[in-house]
C-alpha cells in the first residue's frame, strides 16, 4: 500500500512538473502549424499576384515550408525543457553524418537550386534529358517530374538534370517535324513537291513562319525520297507528325503518284 502511494506521488509530481510543459508544447505545435500554413498561403497569393515564375514559386514555398517546420520543432523541443544548444550540437553532428551518407541527395538539392537560378526549363516545357522525353510537370527540391508522351510519370534527379544535356523544345516556341516520303523514280519531281507542299499548307497546325519545305533528300535504291519538313508549336508535334504522313499518302494516291511498296523510311526527330 505504501509502495503504491509512493508511485502515485511520483506520478503526481511528474504530471505537475512536466504536464504544463507537454501541454504548452502541444499547444505551440498546433498554433505554430496553423501560422505556418497561413504564412505559406499568404506568400503563395503574393507570389501569384507578382507574376512569379511557377517553378520558382513552388520551389521557394517548399523550401520556406521546411525551414519553418524545422524552426517550429526546435521551439517545441525547447518548451519541453531540452537544452537547445545541446540539441543543436547533436543535430549538427547527425547532419554531418547524414550529409556524408546522402551526398547524392545533396547533389540533387544543389542541382535544384541551379535549375531555379538558370531556368533551363520551366513547368509546362517539353524537354528531353537523361534519355527521357516529356513535359515538365513539377520541379521539386530533389527531383524533376516529367509526363512522357505515353502519359507516364518520369522522375529524374535534379543533380543529373543540372549536369547533363537538356534539349528544350518549347523555349523557341517552334519545332520542326522531320518526315521522309518516297515516290517512284518515274514520277515528276516538281508535281510531287507541289502535292506534298499542299498537304503542309492545308494543315492549320503547320506554321507559315518559318515556312515549311519539301526537298529531294535522297536517291535511294527503289525510290526518290523527299524531306518533308513543317514547323509547328511543340504541343502540336505528334498531331502534325501523323497528319503529314497520312495526308501525304492520301494526296499522292489522289494525284496518281506512285509510292513504292514496301517502303521503308528513316524517321528523324530533330528540334
Amino acid at each position: 500500500m505504501e509502495e503504491a502511494e509512493v508511485w502515485m506521488n511520483k506520478g503526481i509530481d511528474f504530471v505537475i512538473e512536466y504536464g504544463p510543459k507537454v501541454l504548452g508544447a502541444i499547444l505551440i505545435y498546433i498554433i505554430g502549424s496553423w501560422i505556418i500554413k497561413k504564412i505559406i498561403g499568404t506568400t503563395r497569393k503574393v507570389m501569384s499576384k507578382s507574376s512569379y515564375d511557377e517553378s520558382l514559386q513552388r520551389f521557394l514555398l517548399n523550401m520556406a515550408s521546411w525551414a519553418l517546420k524545422v524552426l517550429l520543432i526546435i521551439i517545441v523541443i525547447s518548451t519541453l525543457g531540452v537544452d537547445v544548444t545541446t540539441f543543436a550540437a547533436v543535430i549538427a553532428a547527425a547532419g554531418l553524418a547524414v550529409g556524408l551518407a546522402l551526398q547524392g541527395s545533396l547533389s540533387n538539392f544543389a542541382g535544384g537550386v541551379l535549375i531555379m537560378i538558370f531556368k533551363p526549363y520551366r513547368i509546362g516545357d517539353l524537354i528531353e534529358a537523361q534519355g527521357v522525353l516529356g513535359v515538365v510537370k513539377e520541379i521539386e527540391i530533389f527531383t524533376t517530374k516529367l509526363t512522357t508522351p505515353e502519359n507516364k510519370l518520369a522522375i529524374v534527379p535534379n543533380g543529373a538534370m543540372a549536369n547533363g544535356n537538356i534539349i528544350n523544345y518549347t523555349e523557341e516556341g517552334k519545332i520542326r517535324v522531320d518526315t521522309v516520303v518516297g515516290v517512284g523514280y518515274g514520277e515528276d519531281i516538281k508535281k510531287t513537291k507541289e502535292v506534298l507542299m499542299g498537304v503542309l499548307t492545308s494543315n492549320p497546325q503547320v506554321l507559315s513562319n518559318p515556312a515549311p519545305s519539301v526537298n529531294v533528300m535522297e536517291l535511294a535504291d527503289s525510290s526518290v525520297n523527299f524531306a518533308v519538313r513543317p514547323y509547328c508549336k511543340p504541343e502540336d508535334y505528334w498531331d502534325v507528325y501523323f497528319a503529314t504522313y497520312e495526308g501525304a499518302k492520301l494526296a499522292l494516291d489522289s494525284a496518281g503518284i506512285e509510292i513504292p511498296y514496301p517502303h521503308s523510311v528513316e524517321i528523324h526527330k530533330e528540334g
